[in-house]
């Protein structure tokens, strides 16, 4: 009988899809898969710490929207990029109004057509100004805001992978990763990362607990629309969820009530 993966395993496969740090690969199976999609907020909050102190530090030095600009530019080089490739490709397959394999043909392609650039043009201008408006705010409102942010927008992961969500296509990373999440994850996450989106907005404690269940709540509606188009999930279909409730989130933590 071939080896199961070990729970470490989980651990490593999320470090390595959802960052770029070098940790040795470890078993990769549907189980190793699934413990890593249930741990994809807490490498999403590791990540937003990290990006949260770039903030700090670049607004010390410039300009609040260079320090945005510089945040998102780490946001880029720590993932590879993947999430915004992903929602590139994902929205140039929804703008031709294709259905099923015609679209995931569509998703394939290496080159980016006039919808993904704009979304990736709006995604990134509202990020930017968002954070340009968090990095005015005590520091650790702009911790929470950060980690909490990012750490969401790797919980709608969470979400996609979770149990009678299929797959778009028989290989890959959406094939892998399909259907391997449990009830229980989702709902962890949500609380966890709900919680951590409290300290954001000071005055107005309830306001990133609300910022993160709306962002989620919109995930699964994208997710439904997503799955009845492309007959399932994708990779890329797993970025553009994180970039969308990763910005939603940030909206919502900046909203004047």
């Amino acid at each position: 009988m071939p080896a199961e993966s070990r729970p470490g395993d989980g651990l490593r496969l999320a470090v390595t899809t959802f960052t770029i740090a070098p940790v040795p690969a470890g078993r990769i199976d549907r189980t190793a898969a699934g413990r890593a999609m249930a741990l994809a907020p807490a490498v999403g909050a590791l990540l937003g710490a990290v990006l949260g102190g770039v903030l700090l530090a670049s607004a010390a030095l410039a300009p609040p929207l260079v320090a945005a600009g510089v945040t998102l530019g780490c946001a880029a080089l720590l993932t590879r990029g993947l999430h915004l490739d992903g929602l590139a490709d994902t929205v140039d397959a929804l703008g031709s109004y294709r259905r099923g394999a015609a679209a995931l043909e569509i998703m394939k392609k290496p080159d980016v057509g006039p919808f993904g650039v704009a979304a990736l043009v709006v995604v990134l201008l509202v990020q930017a100004a968002t954070l340009a408006e968090l990095a005015g705010r005590s520091w650790p409102a702009v911790l929470a805001a950060v980690v909490a942010a990012t750490a969401a927008g790797r919980l709608g992961v969470t979400l996609a992978c979770r149990r009678g969500v299929p797959a778009a296509r028989p290989d890959g990373l959406g094939a892998l990763v399909a259907g391997t999440v449990g009830p229980v994850a989702p709902v962890v996450g949500a609380v966890a990362v709900a919680a951590l989106a409290a300290g954001a907005v000071p005055d107005r404690p309830w306001q990133g607990p609300l910022a993160v269940l709306v962002s989620l709540a919109v995930a699964v509606g994208l997710l439904r629309h997503l799955v009845r188009r492309f007959g399932g999930i994708t990779g890329d279909v797993l970025g553009a969820v994180v970039e969308v409730v990763t910005t939603l989130t940030y909206l919502g933590l900046v909203l004047s009530g």
